[in-house]
């Protein structure tokens, strides 16, 4: 069958969840039996969001391949089985990257290189090449809002696109938001009937308007949005915010038919649906009845978005265990300015996560020394696994000054220092260590008993690795490196064993995580965290 192609368009403002929605048509789509690819189109000069701030652009996704991706391929991954990787994100740096070396190299053969059609071609071909013949249905994200003049030449490209396809092969699909006016207790279509003119002054006919809004979409609103977009009643679908999880989102839009909307105009066999399974996660979230305290000790802790997919995965677990997750979000810098004492007072679990850069190291590290000493269980990510393998260094061993060579390249003692073959590396862009790499596990470990294999991948973004120089000096005082990489004899996990749980991963387990699938060493933190929970509320009410 000839691959089908779905285009995710924003309007009135940005932010509004594309992501998740496109996700969650991905995931209706599965579950009728279809093969999907996804892909996020960013109108961005950078070539991918490997080198932009977390505070900018939220976290970097990374893919098994290596791709430094979009945070929404996050929730692609985590709602649906579609393979992500290279070609799964492309930005406008990207394309035009690729056109200007095209015209060096003389591909062009003298011909004036303009935005059509050597730009937008150079889109389609992006699009294109997620299309097989084992793909039903390509799903292709627009970030930013119609009416952006960086968005200009995607909306051209993906015009053209449709025309090139013919009907019944292309579905455009528009996300837009109802503003509600508590005052007059009104909801405003001329927002969306003006973004979707933009598109239609381009060219692109919306064949579906899924609108986010505060209160339920009354028929007459209804009516006005499906005369003045040119769209059929049925067609127009509410977005309502939900009550407890995103993970609604996608059982929302299949009672309003979306699905059976989608296969209708492209004409794609399907199965029946089936969502129980999805349903009874959902149902399950509704009724977690205990509620397991986390403190996320971070360095860009004020942007939500930073840690998604960290907040993401322990909600999974959460689920898992039967408990809800309260977060207790504390910048790192806290613990240099107030102390520490306090700020973990009360809480069942701490979670270290990535990031670069010295700012907040010190806090961290006091962070960790913290739930050592008090035995309160402790996950380490990325940076928290170098920022727990200082801080053993330091108050265990005794090696004072102990440090990485990211933030102290002159330290006694380099317990974390660069990996060999970034010493000659100046570009910053996709030059670290990065996407899926094999892991053995010690038998025996809280790695193996999570994992319950002794062989597993896990995906990886860092230029820093541990000192092998103090391994023995490590496992002579109990910090255990339990997690070796098989070929190059790299420490990815280490812990304490006779700590109720002590684990610091160099990778990012977050990423692998689906909230029908929890990652089993978030899910065994949180259990961890849930037992120490009772004992905490005991002691408080005593």
């Amino acid at each position: 069958m000839t691959t089908k192609f779905i285009f995710v368009t924003g309007g009135v403002v940005s932010s509004l969840g594309k992501g998740l929605t496109s996700a969650a048509i991905g995931l209706l789509l599965e579950n009728r039996g279809l093969s999907i690819r996804m892909q996020k189109i960013d109108p961005y000069l950078n070539v991918d969001p490997g080198t932009m701030s977390p505070f900018q652009h939220g976290e970097v996704y990374v893919t098994d391949d290596g791709a430094e991706t979009d945070l929404d391929l996050g929730h692609y991954e985590r709602f649906t089985s579609s393979p992500l990787d290279q070609m799964s994100n492309f930005t406008t740096g990207r394309i035009y990257q690729s056109v200007i070396e095209k015209e060096r190299r003389g591909d062009y053969l003298g011909k004036t290189v303009q935005v059509i059609p050597h730009i937008t071609d150079a889109i389609k071909s992006s699009i294109e090449e997620i299309s097989a013949p084992d793909v039903d249905v390509v799903i292709a994200e627009l970030g930013g809002t119609v009416g952006d003049i960086e968005g200009l030449p995607f909306l051209e490209a993906i015009r053209q696109f449709g025309l090139e396809k013919g009907p019944g092969n292309i579905l455009f699909i528009h996300l837009t938001l109802l503003p509600y006016l508590r005052a007059s207790g009104e909801v405003k279509s001329k927002p969306t009937q003006h973004s979707v003119g933009k598109l239609r002054e381009i060219g692109i006919q919306p064949h579906v308007i899924i609108c986010r809004t505060e209160v339920p979409l009354e028929a007459e609103i209804r009516n006005k949005i499906s005369m003045f977009c040119n769209v059929a009643k049925t067609h127009v679908i509410e977005e309502k915010d939900v009550d407890f999880s995103i993970y609604e989102v996608p059982i929302v839009l299949s009672d309003q038919g979306l699905d059976q909307i989608i296969i209708d105009n492209l004409k794609l066999p399907a199965s029946p649906k089936d969502l129980s399974e999805w349903q009874g996660m959902i149902d399950k979230v509704k009724t977690l009845s205990q509620t397991v305290e986390i403190a996320v000790v971070g360095k860009y802790i004020e942007l939500h978005d930073a840690y998604k997919s960290i907040y993401e995965a322990l909600t999974h677990a959460g689920i898992a265990n039967h408990c809800s997750i309260q977060l207790r979000k504390i910048r790192a810098r806290e613990f240099e300015e107030n102390g520490s004492e306090h700020l973990l007072d009360g809480v069942d679990g701490l979670l270290v996560p990535g990031g670069f850069g010295e700012r907040g190291i010190e806090g961290m590290i006091s962070a960790v020394r913290q739930a050592r000493e008090t035995k309160i269980p402790f996950f380490g990510i990325c940076l928290g696994m170098q920022i727990a393998t200082i801080e053993v260094a330091r108050n265990v061993l005794g090696f004072a000054g102990a440090h990485s060579t990211e933030f102290n390249e002159t330290t006694e003692h380099p317990v974390i220092s660069l990996l060999a073959e970034q010493e000659q590396i100046q570009d910053m862009g996709g030059t670290m260590r990065l996407g899926s790499y094999p892991c053995r596990l010690k038998e025996g470990s809280h790695a193996h008993r999570a994992y319950k294999q002794t062989s597993i991948h896990e995906r990886h973004r860092h230029r820093y690795e541990f000192n092998n120089r103090y391994r023995s000096d490590f496992e002579a005082n109990g910090l255990i490196p339990t997690g070796i990489h098989p070929d190059r004899d790299l420490v990815e996990i280490v812990e304490f064993q006779d700590h109720p749980w002590f684990v610091a991963v160099q990778y990012h387990p977050e990423f692998k995580s689906k909230p029908l699938q929890p990652h089993p060493l978030f899910r065994d933190f949180v259990s961890a965290a849930s037992q120490r929970s009772p004992e905490r509320q005991a002691s408080h009410s005593a």
